[in-house]
């Protein structure tokens, strides 16, 4: 069995989670300058064996896209291009960065450290991979 990868898409950064090799624990892993998460993926699938990719779906409340999507159109299709091995699978990421943040208050974090915009990302990741391994 392979890790499932999940990406949290931004316009600057890219939170990024993966799975144990069991496909049972969701774990942030990094988050990466959106410019270098391609050569990051290729680095990383060169090291670990990864079976898929899920990647978040920004909706609006209304079930339509956000405006979001359209940055993330043109990712898939050059994921697609270069790693064209490992299939996606699109989970809705609705809330995630709210939650990311609850989290971060629930954990105990000082607000200096809830302020680290990197870290919501790998979190929001975290989520989404979670959320997807739940609907498993």
């Amino acid at each position: 069995m392979g890790r499932i990868l999940a990406i949290d898409y931004g316009k600057k950064r890219t939170g990024i989670a993966v799975t144990d090799e069991l496909q049972i624990i969701a774990s942030g892993l990094a988050t990466v300058s959106t410019d270098e998460l391609i050569s990051f993926l290729k680095d990383y699938i060169q090291k670990e064996n990864v079976e898929l990719f899920v990647i978040g779906e920004p909706k609006r409340l209304n079930n339509t896209a956000s405006e979001s999507e359209s940055l993330i159109i043109p990712f898939l299709q050059q994921l697609s291009k270069e790693i064209p091995t490992i299939p996606v699978q699109r989970v809705d990421e609705r809330f995630t960065s709210k939650m990311a943040f609850q989290t971060m208050i629930d954990s105990g974090l000082k607000k200096k450290q809830r302020q680290n915009k990197a870290l919501i990302d790998e979190i929001s990741a975290t989520i989404i991979l979670q959320s997807y391994l739940y609907s498993k």
